[in-house]
């Protein structure tokens, strides 16, 4: 009776034990751990999720899409209700493009209900996991980014990151523009996972279009004369400006090496960069018709002003001298541009001075940026009057000394070509280039006129021609900077020119940085200057004069 009674009172003490248990773990739950697991539940009940807004659609000026937006798939999970996380991965992780262990990290996740496998994936593979019916798996339309012009203008128009905000490029500075306003869904899903109401709380509103001044069809013609240039010489990087001196639009930008733009991701970091507006360098000879624009209105020269000049000049400490044999002679100032004289150049800026040279500097728009609306733009480092040494005034006249970019060098150059007249340049249609007129019209005809004989028999250009057209242009070959001196291998090559000379439409800037092979801008940068142009004049219906 004992032992029957013993073995009462001890299955008593056994069921009070567990009801004790059973009352403290029902108040852990319902007090300290009570909104840990409401919100779990919750989650397993109702989801939220952002309706990414449709960013706006860049156009060239044309209407030929150059970056639309796709409906693409995303794919996520409620781990809660994934009974066989491996299982799942074993069906899904082919679809993602995923490793199944990847894909089993994220459905073992307890820490939440709801976690992205994959976002923006190709819609048919997302279709593809949406029929597979998986319980705890779900699908998603969200608009995906494409370029679908692959390479074309691809370092103006940047990238956009995973959540649909521009990173770089036009991508970035138009955000506010493109990017549209994004939404808020709410899913509510039964106890199996089905959803049984999906309401938009916010409703997403897509973005503007933008339209810009860059022509489709100059500018791929004008990557694959940058990409011929590459495949010729080899350099580190080329760019190349194609613009209307008259209004400042921007008709093409291209840099080389070319950037996929649906794999930019993929590209080294200094083929992504847009050297147009980001690139900074010594102009070298390009520069030496600024001299002359500022000797001219001065009144210090005419075109036909002769001068007598030896085979060096020393300023101060540094003797100069020409980058060509056969110097010296009696020389006129339109011979000196022509022929590019270093000593005749110099012998000019000496005539300018210091003060009145680097307002002339200035005035032309070095030191600061141009205002182009794209991001990234430098300023470029000119040294100020109170800064020369003894021989900055015999450096800084032909293009040593200081740095530019090469938009700034196409701003300065369309000042010549325009009459005086610069245009802030710019690659979105509706917006309207500044005038700033730097200089008089008749002066920068002069100007103009004695560019002309650059590309005629005697000048550093003379096989740059194209049958019916007159061209103005300069060369420019440069030494690059180096560890306080110049480099003896590395070089940068130049030219910028337009046409018609006497009634300008076209302006071509290239710019080709450490050329192999060849190293000077008569042979390296303005043969692509005329296979550029050779193509955008009769494109334009620029009638030959």
């Amino acid at each position: 009776m004992r032992l029957v009674e013993r073995r009462i009172g001890f299955l008593f003490a056994l069921f009070l034990a567990l009801l004790v248990v059973a009352a403290a773990r029902a108040t852990w739950l319902g007090t300290v751990e009570s909104r840990d697991l409401g919100n779990r539940a919750l989650t397993q009940q109702e989801e939220e999720m952002k309706v990414y807004a449709r960013r706006g659609t860049i156009t060239d000026r044309h209407g030929i899409e150059l970056a639309v937006s796709e409906d693409a798939t995303t794919v996520f999970a409620n781990p809660f209700l994934i009974d066989d996380p491996a299982g799942v991965a074993e069906q899904i992780a082919p679809l993602l493009g995923m490793s199944e262990d990847e894909v089993t990290e994220k459905l073992t996740d307890q820490e939440t209900g709801f976690v992205y496998l994959r976002r923006k994936l190709d819609a048919t593979r997302g279709e593809k996991i949406s029929k597979l019916g998986i319980e705890g798996i779900g699908t998603v339309v969200e608009p995906r980014r494409t370029y679908p012009q692959g390479s074309l203008a691809s370092q103006v128009l940047g990238s956009v990151g995973t959540d649909n905000y521009g990173l770089t490029g036009l991508e970035e500075s138009q955000e506010d523009t493109l990017h549209g306003t994004d939404g808020l869904r709410k899913v509510v899903k039964d106890a199996t996972g089905k959803p049984v109401s999906i309401v938009d709380v916010t409703r997403s509103e897509p973005g503007d279009d933008l339209q810009l001044t860059i022509d489709a069809a100059i500018q791929e013609r004008t990557e694959a004369v940058l990409s011929e240039v590459g495949q010729l010489y080899q350099p580190r990087g080329a760019t190349a400006v194609v613009m209307d001196p008259r209004n400042g639009e921007v008709l093409a930008m291209a840099n080389w090496p070319r950037v996929d733009a649906n794999r930019i991701g993929e590209a080294p970091d200094y083929a992504r960069a847009n050297r147009a507006v980001g690139f900074t360098y010594e102009p070298g000879s390009t520069f030496k018709a600024f001299t002359v624009a500022g000797a001219l209105e001065e009144e210090l020269v005419t075109p036909n002003t002769q001068f007598t000049i030896g085979p060096t000049i020393q300023v101060a400490d540094r003797e100069i001298g020409e980058a060509h044999d056969g110097g010296g002679g009696t020389l006129t100032v339109a011979d000196i541009l022509a022929q590019s004289s270093n000593v005749g150049t110099v012998t000019i800026g000496l005539k300018l001075g210091t003060t009145r040279f680097d307002e002339w500097v200035h005035r032309f728009g070095f030191s600061k940026q141009t205002g182009i609306d794209l991001p990234g733009e430098e300023a470029g480092i000119v040294p100020s009057a109170d800064e020369y040494s003894g021989s900055s005034i015999g450096n800084l006249p032909i293009g040593q000394g200081l740095s530019v970019t090469p938009i700034q060098m196409a701003y300065g150059y369309s000042a010549i070509a325009n009459g005086g007249v610069a245009h802030t340049p710019h690659v979105i249609a509706d917006d309207t280039g500044e005038a700033r007129r730097i200089m008089s019209a008749a002066n920068a005809h002069k100007v103009a006129r004695m560019l002309e004989g650059v590309l005629q028999a005697g000048g550093t250009a003379s096989e740059a021609a194209i049958p019916g057209y007159t061209l103005a242009g300069k060369t420019g070959t440069a030494q690059k900077a180096e560890n306080g001196g110049y480099s003896d291998t590395d070089y940068v090559a130049s030219f910028i020119g337009f046409a018609p000379s006497r009634n300008p439409r076209l302006l071509v800037s290239v710019m080709v940085d450490e050329p192999r092979g060849s190293i000077y801008g008569g042979e390296v940068a303005a043969p692509a200057f005329e296979k550029i142009a050779s193509f955008a004049l009769p494109y334009l219906k620029i009638p030959p004069q």
